[in-house]
């Protein structure tokens, strides 16, 4: 048993759907924990000023973590390295010291001097936690966790580094062991040292996501050494790094930016805000992670050996298959969150202090973000498309624009929701919220959907305009999965009620029964509706079920930045 785990995480998977499934069990531990942690803060502290003052701390880490450890992306890194290690072992070595030393320098200096400017940073960013009784939390949990970054960045350096030397599954466990140590802080650091024990869980977790590869790095010798003679082909390098890494750090800025600017409007509502806001957000990322991340990751190695290679036609036709999948996986996916929202929520959130309102109101956001799934899972694909075939600037540009337009129209509907009783009471009705106070925070997912779903139209145009019959190929895909997908919304909602009678709802496993239930009803209409309509994907899914991939090979593909 033990030699079978070893030869599956070092052998090679050649097929996308193998490659993709793969990826996604791993991806799939990591969200569990990761609803298992959301599930101890939602237990402990509830909807409240104090988990709005937990996930404000995060924005300023993540956003120096976006803007500066992208020079150490794998996506970055890797073809340097290849090219280092193919003329020999000491020049690769020589590369490692100078990255590592233009990282250190640069994080150090940029979290010190975030360091000392933390409070001012902090009335900018959330005006509305400044008068707070957790206001002084913020500035120190925020200071603490200013070391997470350095450590990530680090991380993610040796996992270039790993990767390139084909030891894949101790970046695909960093993830699972991150959330480990954000646990350990909530369940045992907390009661001892308050809000730094929070901290200093999520400080933990990033050592951890470290110190996985390090045993591997030291063993090979390429542990690096911090050299301040960056001259000549050493300072070339590190410019060339910066250089390559620039579109994929304004991109991934500007989405942390947004973030920052929704998470700030959410300390201008009611107390309670920014914690709905993040957890409908972290329970949404649970299905794109799983579909989009793992699909568009898969693919990406592949599409840009084809690009490279010549070969557009088969180029075309991985985005196409991989597009399709995404697209067939993510309608189910929309349908079932939005229906069983309730459910989803009170099963994973709904102890302790995590009340019914809190609950409803999660409810709601959650719904009002599952409707872009399939949208933020096309774009994550198209990004990587366009970065295969060595395009960098059109996905720059409309990730910028769509940065832009969620702030935008996330201000627009909080402004008409406050001065529209008509449309306040649409909106509430149809989410089933009212008479819940902060139901103003909704406009924030709202917005944050609807532009996701413009940027994916425009990649989709943008796509057909250059790889020609792109959307024709797709259609079937689109209607079949969609019409599927709505039959199985149907049958699900009116089981609910069926399963409403037979179980205590107001229980833990009398809600989730219900849930289940529900679902396994729902889902089993949806596959027989696809089967009578011929779809295609779904018999592919079922020949890579039976091909059994984990006896196939592992390549070198990367999740997601965390």
């Amino acid at each position: 048993m033990v030699r079978r785990i070893f030869n599956l995480i070092h052998k090679e998977i050649n097929g996308l759907h193998e490659a993709a499934y793969l990826l996604g069990a791993f991806a799939l531990l990591s969200q569990i924990l990761a609803l298992f942690r959301d599930r101890l803060l939602a237990h402990f502290f509830g909807a409240g000023a104090v988990l709005d003052t937990y996930y404000a701390a995060f924005r300023l880490p993540d956003i120096i973590f976006v803007a500066i450890a992208s020079i150490v992306s794998v996506y970055v890194l890797i073809p340097f390295l290849a090219e280092k290690s193919s003329i020999s072992k000491l020049k690769e070595k020589e590369f490692i010291n100078t990255i590592f030393s233009a990282f250190f320098l640069i994080i150090i200096t940029v979290s010190v001097i975030a360091l000392i400017f933390t409070p001012w940073l902090m009335k900018l960013f959330f005006p509305g936690l400044v008068d707070t009784a957790q206001f002084a939390d913020l500035i120190l949990l925020t200071r603490v966790l200013l070391l997470q970054p350095i450590f990530l960045g680090i991380s993610n350096l040796f996992a270039s580094i790993t990767q390139i030397h084909r030891k894949f599954v101790l970046y695909a466990l960093s993830p699972v062991l991150y959330n480990v140590g954000i646990i350990i802080g909530i369940v045992f650091f907390y009661p001892s040292f308050g809000f730094m024990g929070l901290g200093l869980g999520v400080v933990l977790g990033a050592v951890l996501h470290l110190a996985i590869q390090i045993p591997f790095i030291v063993k090979n010798k390429f542990l690096p050494k911090i050299t301040l003679s960056i001259v000549g082909t050493r300072f070339n390098d590190v410019k060339k790094v910066i250089f390559l890494s620039l579109p994929r750090t304004l991109a991934l800025s500007a989405h942390q930016i947004s973030l920052l600017f929704l998470i700030s409007f959410a300390s201008l509502m009611a107390s309670g805000s920014i914690a709905v806001f993040n957890l409908s957000f972290n329970l949404q990322s649970v299905p794109l992670t799983i579909i989009g991340v793992s699909y568009s990751v898969a693919a990406f190695p592949t599409l840009a050996k084809m690009f490279s290679n010549g070969q557009k036609k088969d180029f075309l036709e991985q985005v196409l298959t991989a597009s399709k999948h995404i697209i067939f996986w993510s309608f189910p996916a929309i349908v079932l969150f939005i229906i069983l929202r309730a459910q989803i929520v009170r099963v994973i959130l709904g102890s302790g202090e995590f009340d019914w309102a809190d609950t409803r109101l999660t409810a709601a956001a959650l719904a009002l973000f599952a409707v872009s799934i399939a949208a933020q899972g096309l774009v994550l694909l198209f990004v990587r498309g366009y970065y295969a075939a060595g395009n960098t600037k059109k996905p720059l540009i409309l990730n910028l624009i769509s940065a832009g337009l969620v702030i935008l129209f996330a201000f627009g509907l909080g402004k008409l929701f406050a001065g529209n009783p008509t449309f306040q009471y649409f909106i509430e009705s149809i989410l089933r919220v009212e008479g819940i106070e902060g139901t103003s925070v909704l406009m924030l997912p709202l917005g944050y959907s609807i532009a996701l779903i413009l940027n994916a139209i425009a990649f989709w145009v943008m796509f057909q305009k250059d790889f020609k019959s792109f959307s024709v190929s797709l259609s079937k895909t689109f209607f079949q999965s969609l019409s599927a997908s709505i039959i199985m919304g149907f049958v699900s909602y009116e089981f609910l009620n069926v399963f409403d009678d037979l179980f205590d709802i107001d229980t833990f496993w009398g809600i989730f029964s219900q849930g289940l239930f529900a679902g396994i009803v729902g889902i089993a209409t949806g596959v027989m509706m696809l089967v009578l309509l011929g779809n295609k994907e779904i018999g592919e899914v079922w020949k890579s079920l039976h091909s059994k991939f984990w006896r196939a090979d592992t390549v070198a593909v990367e999740q997601e930045e965390i």
